[in-house]
């Protein structure tokens, strides 16, 4: 999941090489952080936080296949 989230963020953005992702585990599943360069920020939330919520919507979908709970931070 973590190499998913990876490839997308890194094909939206302006600076690839700063694109980070920790995975973090709580009681509800895993929590992927997501962290990009501050001027790239724009370009992965975009207008009214519609490409973040893409993002999430297929990290969730290939997650439940496999029978994960995997959420989506996008971490400043």
């Amino acid at each position: 999941m973590k190499e998913l989230l990876l490839y997308m963020a890194k094909n939206l953005v302006d600076e690839p090489e700063a694109v980070t992702v920790t995975e973090v585990s709580n009681e509800e599943g895993k929590v992927l952080e997501l962290r990009v360069a501050p001027g790239d920020m724009g370009k992965v939330i975009g207008r009214q936080g519609r490409i973040a919520k893409e993002i999430r919507t297929i990290v969730k979908t290939v997650a439940q296949r496999t029978g994960e709970k995997i959420t989506v931070e996008i971490v400043d």
